[in-house]
């Protein structure tokens, strides 16, 4: 949480905004907080006891289970979820004492909103890294610094471990090492087979010799005129960070590509980039403004969203105990919100709602 903030905070200065908030609020902050560990239960009015559950989205990420009353009402609040294994994280918790109401997200609630299966998603990333790195290219991943950076690294280690990626140097920069070194410290949050690598077979594979940290922007150049390797930069929508570096030097040469793994916000340039911009104006390291021709070649790969697909968050609530009385949809386009909220209503005979801005909902 800390890390996020005060990045914000350094990459609004960059970018000459007004910040909402400073660093001593961001200290402030940390004084009012208290962690919780998942499955302790904790005593948060003299009515109310709360309980956090892995919610499978990032590290530490909960779904929160309320107990009201003497057991009069449970509440299970998703949060961001993801109902699916991947590398780095369990799936979302599903077990719960008692449930009457749940607040689910829909963030992919509509009926196109079908992720490949994960091990689709590795096999094509795998696939189109070899084929960049055979034909002589260099690929630059931008990644979001936290969840997204892991699970790719898992991903190449893994891959190139087992000889079904061409071996080549990794090299990582940006937020993406500082993220990394707090999932290290927790591994007890992480997936089962990493979290037993890490706690009892002393192999940490965030530290894999196939990955190098980029320390210093000076070994750029180095970098990008060496053989082919692959780049893991923030951000991860090339709107700031070192991607932005890498993807100038690489963009005008066909045989280097550039994968997302990430959603593209409209506007942004990994989404011109993604929807064939052919060339953009781009500040040089002089500081001066040039034009950049896009030749790279781009791909995208889609099924490592940290969040629930349609039939995930279908399953989802089919799957926790204690069938609920109601379901509440929230956190995602209207038109989604309603869709899936109608799906839940015909298949599991369930109350729902979908709350305007600012409705209060009576549960009892």
């Amino acid at each position: 949480m800390t890390l996020l903030q005060l990045d914000y905070l350094d990459v609004l200065s960059k970018q000459g905004g007004m910040p909402p908030y400073d660093q001593k609020d961001v200290r402030e902050t940390v004084l009012h907080t208290i962690p919780l560990r998942h499955g302790a239960v904790t005593d948060i009015a003299p009515d109310v006891r709360l309980t956090l559950h892995n919610a499978g989205h990032i590290l530490g990420s909960s779904v929160t289970h309320l107990h009201v009353g003497e057991g009069l009402h449970n509440i299970v609040y998703t949060g961001d979820y993801k109902y699916a294994k991947t590398m780095l994280l369990e799936p979302a918790t599903t077990e719960f004492p008692r449930v009457e109401t749940i607040i689910t997200e829909s963030t992919y609630g509509a009926p196109q909103d079908v992720m490949p299966p994960r091990i689709e998603a590795e096999e094509k990333l795998a696939s189109v890294i070899n084929k960049t790195l055979n034909q002589g290219g260099k690929v630059l991943i931008p990644v979001p610094a936290v969840g997204r950076a892991q699970e790719i690294m898992l991903v190449i280690d893994g891959y190139m471990q087992r000889g079904l990626l061409k071996e080549a140097p990794v090299f990582i920069e940006g937020m993406i090492s500082e993220a990394t070194a707090i999932h290290t410290a927790y591994p007890e949050y992480l997936a089962r087979e990493v979290r037993n690598k890490i706690l009892h077979e002393g192999v940490n594979p965030f530290q894999s010799d196939y990955f190098t940290i980029v320390e210093h922007p000076s070994a750029r150049e180095e970098i990008l005129e060496g053989k082919q390797c692959i780049i893991m930069a923030t951000s991860g929508m090339l709107e700031g960070g070192p991607a932005i570096d890498y993807f100038r030097y690489l963009a005008s040469d066909e045989k280097n590509k550039v994968i997302f793994v990430s959603y593209q916000i409209e506007g942004t340039l990994g989404r011109r980039v993604q929807k064939g911009l052919r060339e953009t104006p781009m500040i040089n390291s002089d500081g001066k403004i040039g034009i950049v021709k896009v030749n790279l070649n781009v791909e995208s790969v889609e099924g490592f969203s940290g969040h629930s697909d349609r039939r995930q968050i279908v399953h989802y609530i089919r799957r926790v105990t204690q069938k609920p009385e109601r379901v509440v949809v929230c956190h995602g386009e209207r038109l989604k919100c309603l869709n899936i909220a109608n799906i839940f209503e015909r298949k599991y005979k369930v109350r729902t709602s979908v709350p305007d801005t600012l409705e209060t909902v009576r549960l009892r």
